[in-house]
């Protein structure tokens, strides 16, 4: 069943993106694979890094550290442990607690690449945007970052396409027009100009043009046709709580616009 939404769903977000990220990348190499045939090639690759914790709860050096034991589980701890040491005949010092660890995660990002097929040579790269892409300060942020500015310095084609509304956006050298969602098309013969596409929730997905080997012609590709063939195959129809509110928020306009298209797609089942 086809989502009541004209573009994104914006339920997703905030509910299945990881799922929805995993599923949509391949959906595209899938699309672009027989219009560029047979001169180049489409893959599906990954970018893997460490993401670690940030923690607001380390204490200044100076400051001496005096827990405070007050759950259930961990008075369990201290109790265990002075029974113990009572046992072997050693005096308490210290109270004993459990405390959670900053361990770095392991994360893997899908991206796209079209290659030459004879060269092998990278041709045009194209991201979807992670949430820890735009989280501030974070090591998805800086890892993506890193990389955007080594293909804007080679000869490469970047289509950076960004369908999350929370996060802070990718830096650009003037602010991007109020929209919802974007696209970018930084074509290495238009840099330090990348073409712009931008939506609301409101909007269907466009399509875009991806840039090949100079001499090629571009390659459209339909957005909303791949989103709603996702959609489809995944049965978000009914994985997608629709009671909930929206994550992140939305304007009160778009909330009621939001509860009139939901209403909507209820009285026509």
């Amino acid at each position: 069943m086809p989502s009541p939404f004209p573009g994104i769903d914006p339920f997703i977000e905030g509910q299945l993106w990881d799922d929805f990220h995993s599923r949509f990348v391949p959906e595209l190499a899938a699309a672009l694979m027989p219009k560029v045939r047979p001169k180049y090639l489409v893959t599906v690759e990954r970018r893997v890094y460490l993401e670690r914790t940030v923690t607001d709860h380390q204490p200044p050096s100076a400051t001496p550290i005096r827990p405070d034991v007050t759950i259930a589980k961990e008075r369990e701890s201290v109790g265990t442990a002075i029974a113990v040491a009572e046992k072997v005949g050693v005096e308490v010092m210290a109270k004993t607690f459990t405390i959670p660890l900053p361990i770095p995660e392991r994360v893997e990002e899908p991206f796209i690449t079209i290659r030459d097929r004879e060269s092998r040579e990278i041709v045009t790269v194209i991201e979807v945007l992670s949430p820890a892409n735009k989280r501030a300060n974070s090591d998805g942020r800086r890892e993506y970052l890193q990389k955007r500015e080594a293909i804007l310095l080679s000869g490469t084609h970047l289509v950076e396409l960004d369908l999350l509304r929370g996060g802070e956006r990718m830096p650009t050298k003037e602010p991007l027009p109020a929209a919802d969602y974007y696209a970018l098309i930084a074509e290495v013969r238009r840099r330090p100009y990348a073409l712009g596409f931008a939506w609301t929730i409101r909007e269907p997905l466009p399509t875009i043009p991806i840039p090949l080997k100079e001499g090629d012609p571009e390659v459209m590709l339909d957005l909303q046709g791949i989103f709603t063939t996702v959609y489809d195959r995944a049965g978000y129809d009914y994985m997608l709580d629709y009671g909930r509110e929206v994550e992140p928020p939305l304007s009160e306009e778009d909330k009621a616009w939001v509860r009139q298209v939901l209403e909507k797609a209820r009285l026509q089942k």
